[in-house]
């Protein structure tokens, strides 16, 4: 009698999402892939062919890193395979599509029609939406535009609707901002969420969400990919995963497809209105800025949108751009609005000044020079593709790369070109530096380049000998001192080459930074910010000449490390500010902005700094 009561009890708190659900299938795809090599598009095409041969699969979900690099080539071999489905197909970008974008984050929405989804299907929500990182090496961060858009549709949503939420990443610390989402979740009739990410297939608990993780569609040792079929049936989830069927060749010239497996269930889910109240909800650690009361915040406010650049001030005004294409000048007093320029398309360029004018690129596809006081355009030049990298000021000209295989050299006066230079191999996403005579960037086809600064002659180009762009010197804004150029790539290697011939002066691994590097301001030391917990500091020969363990953990953000007045400014991707004496090599203060990476720090003096973060945070602490 007491074991029918328990199973009545159960049964009625499934009721209410069993009532007038029917039984239905759908798909899970994820991390495709493609541009990872030929087998990434073949595993695709197979799953694709094996979807198709299932009258009873309602839909088609897949939850990111279609492609390898998010380039648009990759991505319109991905879209034409993915339209030869015969269900409905509803696509999120990971992590691979948006960090290495050549458009900017532009193009996976062009081509894929969305960068996320909302529909319901048998009474139940089913919502999706982007996990970044834009652009910039850091962990995963649902953006900010983003956010608000989930708030607007869950707002919406009946407080009974069973809810599907599907993102690239897991509800965890891997997605910076992972604790924002899960608030929003669980004021809702979250069942489940979907992820990619970790190729596997994989149960984990959201703080009380439950979070089934699909393996990658990638082949790797088998002979063919795979993906899940995901029953729902009533009160229970049910995920398995499927080998698609393959090509076999017979005796004679005919090819046959072999039927495809469906294996043994490997996870359920239970559905019913889960009691979030009762669950932990975990929150990021800002105890630091407890340790360090003496840091105060002049003013600081949080963008309505991403901010993927960093910001650049005089001693009047400090201007920093968005992913709403905005160009945004600030009192840098007050931090007080006073103007803002909108263009056409998301902003990852940091500003540029001059004397009475500011540079900003935008994947728009245009160059813009503004009045530094009114905001007022005083030219704008159009390129032929999105613009990523970041402008140089040097003299009357402007430097700056696309993603067009183009490097120029703008009037400053009025943006026309002086020189373009056609041999970049892949797309510049960083800023690049000049000497006397040359200037010097990076590409994401894996070369670094030298260029006659006057003639945009090509002089050199060097490469660390890594076969995959994804090791390529592009993130990393060079420096230059004593003849020779440093540059630091996701290799792993400090680097020094002369900078007449390109020439390896030489290549130093010990300290194992990603490709965040600076330069002491009388130009002596270079910094490095390890992938672990360090700052060393190299003299120019690479040597070695001292380290200081800041215990910040792995890191793997891009921003540049500065020094300024004798202090030395270290930005993290987990919103942490470092601030060590170069002198006594010991950490004055720390202090976290939020839980995203920090873009850059400019110094004003007097211990007084500007920062932004990814997630839209701009402050002046003191």
């Amino acid at each position: 009698m007491k074991r029918v009561l328990k199973f009545s009890a159960i049964f009625a708190v499934f009721l209410p999402l069993c009532l007038g659900a029917q039984p239905f299938k759908f798909a899970h795809i994820s991390d495709t892939h493609i541009g990872s090599g030929a087998s990434a598009a073949e595993d695709l095409e197979r799953t694709v062919r094996d979807i198709n041969a299932q009258a009873d699969i309602a839909f088609v979900i897949h939850s990111g890193d279609v492609t390898e690099f998010g380039s648009d080539a990759e991505l319109k071999q991905a879209k034409n395979i993915l339209s030869q489905l015969n269900k409905p197909l509803y696509i999120v970008p990971g992590n691979h599509d948006t960090k290495w974008s050549e458009s900017g984050c532009n193009s996976f929405r062009a081509i894929f029609g969305a960068d996320r989804f909302v529909f319901d299907h048998a009474g139940f929500r089913f919502i999706g939406c982007s996990s970044g990182p834009n652009m910039r090496m850091a962990p995963g961060l649902v953006p900010r535009e983003d956010l608000v858009w989930l708030d607007s549709i869950l707002n919406a949503t009946p407080a009974t609707q069973p809810t599907v939420f599907v993102n690239h990443y897991p509800l965890d610390s891997g997605l910076a901002n992972w604790y924002q989402v899960l608030e929003k979740l669980k004021k809702c009739n979250t069942q489940v969420a979907l992820c990619g990410h970790g190729h596997r297939n994989k149960f984990l608990d959201a703080a009380g969400i439950p979070n089934v993780m699909g393996r990658s569609n990638l082949r790797a040792k088998d002979p063919v990919g795979g993906y899940n079929l995901v029953n729902i049936q009533f009160d229970t989830l049910y995920y398995a995963e499927r080998r698609p069927l393959r090509a076999q060749a017979s005796e004679g010239i005919q090819i046959v497809e072999a039927d495809g497996e469906t294996l043994p269930v490997w996870h359920k889910v239970f559905l019913y209105k889960h009691r979030y109240e009762n669950t932990d909800q975990p929150q990021p650690d800002f105890s630091i800025n407890e340790k360090y009361p003496q840091v105060k915040t002049v003013w600081k406010f949080q963008d309505k949108s991403d901010v993927g650049a960093g910001i650049v001030a005089n001693t009047e005004l400090a201007i920093y751009p968005n992913s709403a294409g905005q160009i945004v000048a600030l009192d840098v007093k007050t931090g007080k609005k006073l103007w803002h320029y909108t263009t056409r398309g998301k902003i990852f360029s940091t500003p540029a000044l001059a004397t009475d004018r500011v540079v900003v690129a935008s994947t728009d596809s245009s160059v813009y020079c503004l009045n530094l006081k009114t905001g007022k355009l005083l030219w704008k030049t159009k390129t032929g593709k999105s613009i990523v990298a970041s402008p140089l000021i040097d003299g009357e000209l402007v430097y700056l790369g696309s993603s067009e295989g183009k490097f120029r050299a703008l009037n400053l006066k009025d943006g026309s070109t002086r020189w373009t230079f056609n041999g970049v191999v892949d797309f510049v996403e960083s800023t690049p530096c000049v000497d006397a005579e040359r200037v010097y960037f990076g590409d994401w086809g894996t070369f670094f380049y030298a260029l006659d600064k006057k003639t945009g002659k090509f002089l050199w180009r060097w490469s660390n000998g890594q076969s995959s762009r994804l090791y390529s010197p592009a993130a990393c804004t060079p420096v230059v001192a004593d003849g020779k150029v440093f540059i630091a790539a996701p290799d792993r290697y400090f680097t020094a080459l002369d900078a007449v011939t390109g020439k390896e002066v030489w290549r130093s691994n010990y300290a194992k930074g990603r490709e965040s590097i600076g330069i002491s301001s009388d130009r002596l030391e270079l910094y490095s910010k390890t992938m672990q917990d360090s700052l060393v500091v190299f003299d120019l020969k690479g040597e070695k000449a001292w380290s200081l363990n800041l215990k910040f953990g792995y890191e793997i953000g891009p921003s540049p490390t500065v020094e300024n007045e004798g202090k030395i400014y270290i930005a993290s991707d987990k919103g942490v500010v470092y601030v060590v004496d170069r002198e006594k090599r010991q950490l004055i203060w720390a202090h976290k902005l939020s839980n995203a990476l920090v873009n850059n720090v400019v110094p004003l003096g007097s211990g007084e700094i500007l920062t932004t973060t990814m997630d839209g945070w701009v402050a002046r602490l003191k």
